[in-house]
C-alpha cells in the first residue's frame, strides 16, 4: 500500500510539473508574440504619423468569426487571433493584417459623435469600405517600410471565394485582390518590377487564378481608360 501511495504522490508531482511546463511555455509564447504584433503595429502607427489611440491584443484561444470582426471599430482594439496568426510567414505579412485592421479602427474615429456614425456607415456598407481599408493597407505598409504585395499572398492564403457577392456582405475575394493589384501596379510600381515575391508559391497561385482580371488592366493600360474596371 506504501508503495502505492508514493507511486501515486510521484505521478501528480510529475503530471503538476509537466503542466507548469506547459503554462510557461504557453504563456512565453502568448508574450513573444504579443511582443511581434505590438513592434510592427506601432512601427505601422508611427511611421505613418496615426495619432489615433489602438491598442493590439493576441487572441491565443480565440478564433475570428462574424460575432467578434467589430472590435476594431467599437472599441479601437485591434486583436490578433490565432487562427489569423498561424498563417504569417514574415513580418511584411503580419503587416499587411495589421494595416488593414488599423484603417478600420481609424476610420472609427471620424465624423461626428467621436466616430459613432461613421462606425455605422461601415456596417451598412462593409463592401465599399473592404475595398478602401485593403487600399489604405497598401499606403500604410509603404510607409513603413514593408513590401504591400504580402498583402496580397495574406488574403490569397485567407480569404475564401465566394461563389458571387451579390446578397453577400463581402466582396468576392478574387475582386478585392485585383483592385489591390491594380492600386499598387499604378501607385506602387517599383514593388512589382522589383517583386521579391515572385517566386512564391502564393504568388504565383494568385498569378493564375487572377489571369482574367489582369487582362482587363492591360487592355485599361494600353488604352489610357479611367474607367473603372468590372473585376470578378
Amino acid at each position: 500500500m506504501k508503495i502505492r501511495k508514493v507511486l501515486l504522490c510521484l505521478i501528480v508531482i510529475l503530471s503538476s510539473i509537466q503542466f507548469c511546463a506547459a503554462s510557461e511555455i504557453s504563456a512565453h509564447k502568448t508574450n513573444s508574440v504579443q511582443e511581434r504584433i505590438n513592434s510592427i503595429a506601432f512601427d505601422i502607427l508611427n511611421r505613418n504619423k496615426i495619432e489615433k489611440r489602438i491598442v493590439f491584443v493576441y487572441d491565443e484561444a480565440g478564433k475570428k468569426n462574424l460575432l467578434n470582426t467589430d472590435k476594431a471599430l467599437t472599441k479601437r482594439e485591434v486583436v490578433v487571433y490565432d487562427d489569423m496568426y498561424k498563417a504569417v510567414e514574415n513580418d511584411d505579412e503580419l503587416a499587411a493584417m495589421l494595416a488593414r485592421e488599423i484603417s478600420f479602427a481609424v476610420r472609427s474615429f471620424d465624423g461626428v459623435c467621436n466616430g459613432f456614425l461613421r462606425s455605422l456607415q461601415i456596417r451598412a456598407a462593409p463592401k465599399k469600405y473592404e475595398i478602401v481599408a485593403d487600399k489604405r493597407a497598401v499606403d500604410y505598409m509603404v510607409n513603413a517600410g514593408y513590401d504591400p504585395v504580402a498583402l496580397i499572398i495574406y488574403i490569397q492564403k485567407t480569404a475564401p471565394q465566394l461563389r458571387f457577392d451579390m446578397i453577400h456582405a463581402h466582396n468576392l475575394t478574387s475582386k478585392r485582390l485585383a483592385v489591390i493589384y491594380e492600386y499598387i501596379y499604378t501607385k506602387y510600381p517599383y514593388f512589382l518590377k522589383n517583386n521579391k515575391y515572385i517566386d512564391n508559391k502564393y504568388y504565383q497561385n494568385f498569378l493564375l487564378t487572377s489571369t482574367a482580371n489582369r487582362k482587363m488592366l492591360e487592355n485599361k493600360i494600353k488604352t489610357n481608360s479611367k474607367e473603372k474596371l468590372d473585376y470578378e
